[in-house]
């Protein structure tokens, strides 16, 4: 931190621009500093607030009269106090006194909307930075906009998620647009689409690629790099695309940057389904039954405008005018919401693995017999402490790549409700 040394004398004009250095140098710790024990972090807050504030203070009041001094002193008071987690009602007294007294002040419209945003009154948080952007555009109040979209659309009988989360993306763009190497902007678009993903059921799987083209140009950036933040969540899209080690490899990187976040929890959780999932594979290999089970599939009729095919002659990637039949082995419990995940074997007795995204977890169940038709096919190999798994995996993302025992689902199958992950918004 840049404060004045011990004895050392101060030019009274130095002083302003010392304060916003220590507010800088204050933020910069908030958005840097995870240890382990996270009342540790609010210990060094302390006394950085502390230090920041008597900076501040020892501003003489003549450097205080104009108008635009006094609102330059109210919001480096009031962003000093906002950098606590919780709402602090004198940090919203000192921003509303900056924004009276200077209007054009956009960092103090920005603080303020969010000390609003805190207090729990969203509504009011929007329409203060929806006031600012009516003032000029800026990347930073657009971001904070973006985000408050998303926790409006999670809200306890919100309207219209969908609708509210398509604002949040646009917000999110028109940041990019005014600064498109601005790491923290592409981040906050990746965040607005993995969202998106979330709130809509869980099924547009473009909604998850177009979170991890954003967050890829976010890492681009320098200083995104100490953001925990950012590989929980380029990690939570990467696990929901089924890029296991990536997934792996990037939780087990936030874990190491925020001892706070759920990071080794979520490596436990996929260490865990990878273990099943291999373990039932293996087992299947001895079943007898699947000989009578594949055999029962050879009756199956399927739409001439298909072709019918097994699983070893899928291609990776989306398999147009395709279909596979198979039947239900096991449902795989997991810790997860969603995907739903299935064992199934076809006319071949070649066991693979059914992700299933949007549809209830009613919907199928054990020795069903599922027609899946254009089915997108990976096959699963990797390595993740020295443990190797490798098996045959079709994902499905829409009701109608589906056919339970011959017949289509109906939209009540779908899942209409909001599926949330963990991630910051």
């Amino acid at each position: 931190m840049n404060t004045p040394r011990e004895g050392a004398e101060v030019d009274d004009g130095d002083l302003m621009e010392k304060a916003t250095r220590a507010v800088d140098d204050l933020y910069n710790l908030r958005d840097t500093y995870f240890p382990a024990n996270p009342d540790d972090k609010i210990s060094k807050l302390d006394i950085q607030v502390r230090l920041a504030l008597q900076i501040l203070d020892s501003i003489p009041l003549e450097q205080r009269k104009s108008p635009a001094q006094r609102a330059t002193y109210e919001f480096l008071h009031g962003k000093i106090l906002d950098v606590y987690p919780d709402y602090r009602k004198e940090a919203e007294d000192h921003l509303s006194k900056a924004v009276k007294l200077n209007p054009s002040l956009a960092d103090a419209w920005l603080c303020l909307g969010n000390c609003i945003w805190k207090k729990g009154d969203l509504s009011s948080a929007k329409n203060c930075l929806t006031l600012a952007l009516n003032k000029g555009p800026n990347k930073k109040i657009l971001c904070q906009l973006s985000m408050l979209e998303r926790k409006m659309a999670q809200g306890k009988g919100a309207e219209n998620q969908a609708e509210i989360i398509e604002e949040s993306i646009q917000h999110a763009k028109e940041a990019i647009a005014l600064d498109v190497k601005d790491g923290n902007s592409w981040y906050n678009l990746g965040n607005a689409c993995l969202t998106s993903f979330f709130v809509t059921g869980a099924w547009d799987h473009n909604k998850l690629l177009q979170s991890l083209k954003a967050y890829q140009n976010a890492e681009k950036d320098e200083r995104m790099c100490s953001n925990p933040d950012l590989y929980f969540n380029c990690a939570t899209a990467n696990k929901y695309l089924e890029n296991y080690e990536r997934a792996l490899s990037g939780f087990e990187a936030a874990a190491l940057k925020d001892p706070g976040l759920n990071a080794s929890q979520e490596v436990e959780k996929m260490v865990h389904l990878l273990d099943k999932l291999e373990s039932l594979l293996r087992g299947q290999a001895r079943v007898k039954r699947l000989a009578s089970l594949a055999s029962s599939l050879a009756t199956v009729n399927v739409n001439s405008s298909y072709k019918r095919v097994t699983v070893d002659l899928l291609s990776e990637g989306l398999n147009k005018t395709v279909a596979v039949l198979g039947k239900v082995l096991y449902y795989v419990k997991h810790d997860s919401v969603a995907p739903l995940y299935y064992l199934l074997c076809d006319s071949n007795q070649t066991c693979f693995v059914l992700s299933i995204y949007g549809i209830r977890n009613d919907a199928i169940k054990e020795n069903d017999q599922l027609t899946l038709l254009e089915p997108c096919y990976r096959f699963i190999n990797l390595t993740w402490k020295g443990k190797r798994y490798e098996f045959k995996s079709i994902r499905v993302d829409f009701l109608e790549q589906l056919l339970v025992n011959g017949k289509s689902l109906s939209p009540h199958h779908a899942v209409l409700t909001s599926i949330f992950a963990q991630h910051k918004p």
